[in-house]
């Protein structure tokens, strides 16, 4: 398919009414319509759960998303908010960038738009952190007005309806979704179709063992046609990641956790971590247990050490350290793969605590 052709092509598939007409319908009938944010067709709560929803299933969203509803209500108090405040909410999702992300737009919003949300891309892609998805979901769930969206979700829809044999997320294909995105945009009831299109691809059109017949889109669909839908949409080869090695330091006792706010940049930053160690000062301690944890750029080993004096651990006491009480923890924002080490010795430490021992 070239760039040419495509709408003509297209259109040979499935014509703009009837996909539209197809996608309505089914999603009425047999679409989500009770996730959290569609409740209150809120702009700010269809922004939050869009950045949430970044690379992280709905399921594991939907718990964070309430419970960063009841802390920040709106947009106003969520510029309001202090970063910890922010990152402890964030806790577990990954991606720390998208809490800071969500922070500035929300500032941004307070700044200059008088604390509404635009109702239009071009106003919203001005806005820090909300990308041409983002921009188009809000503009289509909260005000229900045409703008295109393409997640992964739309991505891997119209590559198996349309027979795309390009690979993704190549620059190329994505514009070429884009193209068909616009063109297939409704100018009424986007809010229904762009649902429609995301509950098909996250429900039917799933990455593997897609469920064919019960999709609307079948009769039309190139990849089922062609006996493609295992192949398409094609993905470039990922290259294997390297390994890398960590040291870090436990310390906790009667009065708190020992932890480092890590600088700005690198890995987890401005987050409370345990304090990292060089491979020669984790030889004045003793090996307490490891855990691994994969980025998206390499994987990480990593050791962690508990001093057997207070002495040992002097040099730890800097400024970017401090030891918080165990029950202010919540209120601190955490790599999940440290949170998840800390647990059975948080554990055992708060039961101390409750019986006073």
């Amino acid at each position: 398919m070239t760039p040419t052709d495509t709408l003509e092509y297209a259109e040979n598939v499935i014509s703009r009414s009837d996909l539209s007409a197809t996608v309505k319908n089914w999603q009425q009938q047999h679409g989500r319509h009770n996730l959290p944010w569609q409740l209150a067709r809120d702009p700010y709560h269809v922004l939050v759960s869009e950045i949430m929803l970044q690379q992280t299933q709905v399921a594991t969203v939907i718990p964070y998303f309430e419970r960063w509803l009841e802390s920040l209500p709106t947009v106003t108090t969520l510029a309001a908010a202090s970063e910890d405040q922010i990152m402890a909410l964030w806790q577990g999702l990954g991606y720390y960038s998208r809490a800071r992300n969500l922070h500035r737009a929300a500032r941004e919003v307070c700044a200059s738009y008088n604390g509404k949300i635009p109702d239009c891309p071009a106003e919203l892609r001005k806005i820090p952190g909300i990308g041409p998805y983002t921009a188009g979901a809000i503009t289509a769930f909260a005000y229900d007005k045409s703008a295109a969206l393409v997640d992964g979700n739309i991505a891997r829809l119209f590559c198996r309806l349309f027979g795309i044999a390009e690979p993704l997320p190549a620059s190329a294909t994505s514009k070429l979704l884009w193209r068909l995105a616009e063109y297939y945009t409704p100018a009424h009831d986007n809010r229904i179709y762009a649902q429609g299109l995301l509950d098909l691809g996250a429900t039917l059109c799933k990455p593997r063992q897609p469920d064919c017949p019960r999709c609307p889109l079948q009769a039309n669909c190139v990849a089922f046609r062609t006996g493609r839908t295992a192949e398409l949409p094609l993905k470039k080869a990922r290259r294997a990641l390297p390994q890398r090695h960590g040291n870090f330091l436990l310390s906790i006792n009667e009065t708190g956790l020992l932890l480092e706010q890590r600088p700005a940049g690198g890995i987890w930053p401005r987050l409370w971590s345990l304090p990292e160690l060089t491979e020669t000062a984790a030889e004045s301690f003793k090996l307490d247990g490891e855990f691994k944890h994969t980025f998206s750029h390499y994987k990480l080993q990593a050791k962690v050490w508990c001093a057997v004096t207070s002495e040992a651990e002097a040099p730890y006491a800097t400024a970017t350290c401090r030891r918080i009480p165990l029950a202010q923890l919540s209120n601190y924002g955490l790599p999940a793969p440290i949170a998840t080490y800390l647990q059975p010795y948080l554990t055992v430490h708060l039961q101390k605590a409750a019986n006073g021992t």
